[in-house]
């Protein structure tokens, strides 16, 4: 099978015009198939060796000052979950990086250090080679491609979640660049924070700051892992984040990438075994004397056994558990846990989940392994961690991929490589996305409902990221996010599932740990038997330790009785804040009460079939919202709206001739995503309804 069909590509043919005034530069024609070829060998995920041979240098030769940085602090500190509050997101637009002052051809530079570039030109039968030079370059925003898009649609995600999007950009002058695409494409553009750094690509993830609090009250900082040794400009971006965004900057010398990161926000860390791979060689990042780019080579590091990264990781960031699993084999060769795996709160994983007709796949099994030994340990209260899933993704006809080196070189994708911002969720999806917010392509709609029931209350916003295909990564790779000042912090062992006869005649006991530096006012719980009425019950403790009940020793039920519920806390400086963040929307968590078979999610027709049915307006809703339905004959539809949990919490028999409008209230709905199915015979229609305050 030949390239051009392992692959459509996405991209639409443009012409780069790559003038920069007063540099001399000249126009440069690149094809879709030059650029994915240029992506396909130096802006992967997986940093690729360079084609330029330089030397390591020896022990006595370090890496030089700037990545010098705190050893970690002494006072007690903890790393967030990424589901926590976030003030900002880190994020990059998309650069092409060209020779400066070339006059000729199609050039491309790949930047090595600050102001210098290795050079390469494009052969139309060998394709991209290295010039045998270098010299300066200069960094192009992209605007144009399908790749650029991507990140534009990040920074309005960002803002429309409540946080600040922080842009890197190669020099200032190209916030005017940024805020003129977003004003134009009709973008958030409001809450934007620029800083000038230099880089390589645009993995922020990976080569970006793990945030984390220290102290009684609770600083922030972020602690400088070593990336990639060819990337050492990317490597540099947290001493510009230090210098221009002042979060303080603690460093370590092992090599490590921010998306094979994932805590639970109580001291345990997850990572892959790929974390000692990256730790067992000699070379360092770039060094020169600033002059001469004879003079640019590897530094010396030391090589780490091991159970030195162990050690070390235990120190740093695993100061409760620390658990390495095999690396994933055909995920875009980082080996990252980003790929197929991700936290909701300190109990529970949320794992991508492969069919079994890739049960052949070696990813297969090693998944089935690590999502066993992942829900074999127990979380910070002691008991078990529970587990949810989402599903795989397919290729462009929906079919499923030809096998897993296809999907490795081709795709690597994975819904589970998103980005939480507060209340929302920045999602990957793999075609393009409707006016509706959601993608166009069946497949893709039915993954992403399925993706939403499994984050309740989360507002999901889809990204096409299909131009990333065969780069190792999406969303969650290209973005990083910065915690809030201040947090106030809620610990929860949350009760989900089946009880059995646990609680029998009882009241459900509820306890948690809440923390602030401002000081904690009250703490709740909310709750709700079948659906009943919301009822609360303060909670009372001494330090951060706060204990109560739910009131259902009276509740009588046949087989079972449902409960959800959540917290709520409250500071003495007046902020308040439920957990799970998203309760007030319809994320709160469920239980069951009984011995009776624990109730099923309600399956939610997806086979759109049924015709001339509009989408809701205005959607989200804050007191109600129409739908236009336009029927050829009289007929009777029959209207189901179902919670994010799939629970059916509206029935309704619609009698509908020619062109309709259904006005659904919303007033006596809780906050939070729905799902409207409508059917008439054995044809369906689903449409999306977010229903706010």
């Amino acid at each position: 099978m030949c390239f051009e069909n392992m692959k459509r590509l996405t991209l639409i043919s443009i012409v780069l015009m790559m003038a920069v005034v007063g540099r001399g530069q000249e126009t440069q024609t690149l094809t879709p198939q030059m650029q994915r070829e240029w992506r396909q060998m130096m802006q992967q995920r997986e940093a690729p060796q360079p084609m330029v041979k330089r030397a390591t240098l020896p022990a006595a030769v370090t890496k030089g000052e700037t990545k010098d940085g705190r050893v970690m602090p002494q006072d007690p500190f903890w790393f967030p979950g990424e589901w926590e509050e976030v003030q900002a997101i880190l994020v990059t637009p998309s650069y092409y990086y060209v020779p400066e002052g070339r006059r000729n051809g199609n050039w491309m530079a790949d930047p090595v250090v600050t102001g210098y570039a290795d050079y390469y030109r494009y052969n139309s039968y060998s394709g991209w080679q290295y010039a045998g030079e270098g010299g300066a370059y200069v960094g192009i925003v992209d605007t144009v491609s399908n790749e650029g898009q991507i990140f534009f649609s990040l920074m309005d995600a960002i803002q429309k979640g409540g946080a600040q999007a922080w842009v890197r950009v190669e020099q200032l002058a190209d916030s005017a660049v940024v805020l003129r695409h977003l004003q134009r494409k009709g973008l958030r553009h409001s809450n934007l924070r620029f800083f000038a750094a230099p880089g390589n690509a645009f993995w922020l993830r990976d080569c970006g700051p793990i945030c984390f609090y220290h102290g009684e009250g609770d600083t922030l900082a972020m602690l400088d892992f070593e990336y990639y040794t060819s990337r050492t400009l990317d490597d540099s971006l947290p001493v510009y984040l230090e210098r221009q965004m002042g979060l303080p900057r603690y460093s370590t010398s092992i090599e490590w990438q921010g998306g094979n990161c994932l805590v639970d926000g109580t001291g345990m860390l997850v990572t892959s075994t790929s974390t000692y791979s990256r730790n067992l060689d000699t070379q360092g990042p770039y060094v020169w004397d600033g002059v001469n780019p004879n003079t640019i080579n590897f530094s010396h590091k030391e090589a780490l056994s091991e159970s030195q990264v162990d050690d070390s990781l235990r120190a740093l960031l695993a100061t409760r558990e620390l658990h390495v699993l095999p690396s994933y084999k055909y995920a875009g060769g980082t080996g990252h846990v980003d790929l197929y795996a991700d936290m909701i709160d300190e109990n529970q994983f949320v794992f991508s989940l492969m069919p079994d007709y890739y049960s052949t796949w070696d990813d297969y099994a090693i998944g089935a392994r690590n999502r066993d030994s992942l829900c074999s340990y127990t979380s910070y209260f002691g008991q078990p961690y529970t587990a949810a899933y989402i599903p795989f993704p397919k290729d462009d006809d929906g079919d499923r991929f030809a096998g897993q080196v296809q999907y490795d070189q081709y795709y690597t994708r994975s819904y589970s490589n998103h980005t939480f911002v507060n209340r929302l969720i920045i999602q990957p999806c793999f075609s393009p996305v409707g006016s509706d917010g959601l993608p166009t392509a069946q497949w893709d709609r039915e993954k992403i409902a399925q993706v939403q029931q499994a984050y309740p209350g989360y507002e999901i916003y889809c990204v096409d990221v299909s131009s990333l295909d065969g780069n190792g990564g999406a969303i969650h790779c290209v973005t990083k996010q910065i915690p809030v000042e201040r947090p106030l912090r809620i610990l929860h062992p949350a009760l989900r599932g089946s009880t059995g006869n646990a609680y029998a005649g009882a009241d459900v006991p509820v306890h948690a740990e809440v923390t602030c530096a401002d000081g904690v006012e009250e703490v709740w719980v909310v709750y709700r038997v079948d659906g009943g009425q919301w009822q609360q019950a303060r909670l009372t403790g001494s330090g951060n330790s706060y204990d109560g009940a739910m009131a259902t020793a009276g509740v009588s039920y046949d087989g079972y009785a449902t409960v959800d519920y959540y917290l709520r806390a409250t500071t003495s400086a007046g902020k308040s804040l439920t957990k799970p963040m998203t309760a007030e929307r319809g994320g709160y968590y469920t239980f069951y009460l009984g011995n009776g078979p624990e109730p099923e999610p309600l399956a939610i027709a997806i086979a759109d079939s049924l015709t001339g049915i509009g989408q809701f307006f205005p959607n989200p809703a804050t007191g109600s919202s129409t739908l236009c339905i336009d029927a050829p004959a009289p007929a009777t539809y029959e209207l189901l709206l179902i919670d994010a949990l799939g629970r059916m919490v509206r029935r309704e028999s619609l009698q509908v001739s020619g062109a309709t409008q259904y006005t659904i209230s919303t007033t006596a709905l809780a906050p939070g995503a729905y799902t409207v199915v409508l059917t008439s015979g054995d044809r369906h229609a689903v449409r999306r309804l977010m229903v706010i305050d």
